[in-house]
C-alpha cells in the first residue's frame, strides 16, 4: 500500500486490482487514461455487499464508492508510475446496485467524487454520471469508472 496526500490526511492506496476477466485495468490513449470499473474490494475480496435503498444505506455507499475509487487510483497510479502525472480528473462514472425506488445514487458516488477533491484539489472536480443498476458483478454494491487527462 501507498499513501497519497489529502486535504491535510493521507490516503492509503491499496495493492492494484487484479482483473478477474479478460480485460486491462487501464488502457490510455494519446493523454487521456480510462480505468476499467472498479468495485469495493480489497485482496480480491469485496468488502461490502449488497443493494442501496435495501440492504445497506447511503453512508455505506458512499465508503463503498470510496474504496473503489481508491482502486481506480491504484491501478492508474501502477499504469503511471506516480499520480503526479495526472493534470486532471476529466470524468467519472459510478453503477449503484438499487433496490426498487431508490434514487440517491448521486448521493452514494458523492463518496468518490469527495476522495478526487481531496486527493487533488481543483483538478479533481470532475463531469460525473451516478447510474442505478439492477445487479453489479460479484452483487457489488458500487462500480466506478474514472477518465483522467496526463
Amino acid at each position: 500500500m501507498s499513501k497519497i496526500p489529502a486535504d491535510g490526511v493521507d490516503l492509503e492506496l491499496p495493492s492494484p486490482p487484479v482483473p478477474v476477466a479478460n480485460y486491462v485495468p487501464v488502457r490510455q490513449v494519446g493523454n487521456l487514461v480510462f480505468t476499467a470499473g472498479q468495485t469495493p474490494t480489497r485482496d480480491g475480496v469485496l468488502t461490502i455487499s449488497g443493494k442501496l435503498g435495501r440492504e445497506l444505506t447511503i453512508e455505506q455507499g458512499q465508503e463503498a464508492s470510496a474504496t473503489a475509487v481508491l482502486n481506480c487510483l491504484a491501478a492508474l497510479k501502477q499504469h503511471l508510475g506516480s499520480l503526479d502525472r495526472i493534470v486532471s480528473v476529466v470524468s467519472l462514472t459510478g453503477y449503484v446496485a438499487s433496490a426498487e425506488g431508490f434514487g440517491d445514487q448521486p448521493a452514494v458516488i458523492n463518496g468518490a467524487s469527495l476522495i478526487l477533491e481531496q486527493a487533488f484539489g481543483d483538478k479533481g472536480r470532475h463531469a460525473r454520471a451516478a447510474v442505478g443498476v439492477a445487479e453489479l458483478p460479484g452483487l457489488a454494491p458500487v462500480e466506478i469508472a474514472m477518465i483522467v487527462e496526463v
